[in-house]
């Protein structure tokens, strides 16, 4: 497995296309795969997220079964005078993972939930997390499976920040697509490190094509 991070330059023309529509870069970082093999293979497939840190500085985050070549995301929305891009080895970390240790996290998901839009309705259907506790309890719910736990602070509440919450509607073949998304900031245990695994490297909730999905870690920093 793979760990990618590359500059997007927002002022292009076509990066703009790119940060506003979750098909065209689903798209995008498929076609930074000649190999079908390199993009999905033996249950683990690629995985993206945009982050933003300043209105000007936006990276794009990759974790894929094989090594990409952004070459035409630099033409098309990149920053060719600069390194575009950085690919490491991410077995490294998967390996290395243990019971109990502690890693800060950054996850963007589409939070979920099934039903039916009327009383009558025959078939379910998934409904986005609007309220900020509901996305929150959804997360810390699915921490278990995945083989992790939320870290709680000295008032008992889970460790994690939101961010950057909102609902967005894009065009995808002669329909639209309604997507709830939010950004966990917060810290974790590793509590089953094969189920961790998995979920680095396979994502967690749905929409994984469309930018959710993948959590990344880092050191956790030294409190005051």
């Amino acid at each position: 497995m793979f760990l990618t991070r590359f500059q997007i330059n927002p002022a292009r023309r076509n990066a703009r296309k790119l940060l506003t529509s979750p098909q065209a870069m689903h798209a995008a970082v498929r076609a930074g795969f000649a190999d079908p093999t390199g993009y999905e293979r033996d249950g683990h497939r690629t995985l993206w997220r945009l982050d933003t840190a300043a209105p000007a500085t936006v990276h794009l985050y990759i974790v894929s079964p094989g090594r990409p070549d952004l070459t035409h995301l630099v033409e098309q929305a990149g920053w060719p005078t600069t390194e575009a891009w950085v690919t490491r080895d991410y077995d490294g970390l998967l390996t290395a993972l243990r019971p109990g240790q502690e890693w800060a996290f950054r996850l963007t998901a589409n939070p979920t939930h099934s039903g039916r839009k009327t009383a009558d309705a025959k078939e379910t259907q998934r409904f986005g997390y609007l309220r900020e506790p509901e996305q929150v309890d959804w997360l810390t719910r699915r921490a278990e499976r995945n083989g992790f736990a939320v870290a709680t602070q000295p008032n008992g509440r889970p460790n994690v920040r939101l961010h950057q919450r909102r609902t967005d509607t894009f065009k995808r073949g002669m329909g639209t697509v309604t997507l709830t998304t939010a950004t966990f900031d917060g810290i974790l245990h590793v509590t089953d490190p094969d189920s961790f695994r998995r979920a680095l490297t396979s994502g967690i909730g749905h929409a994984k094509a469309y930018g959710c999905g993948l959590l990344t870690l880092a050191p956790p920093q030294p409190g005051p």
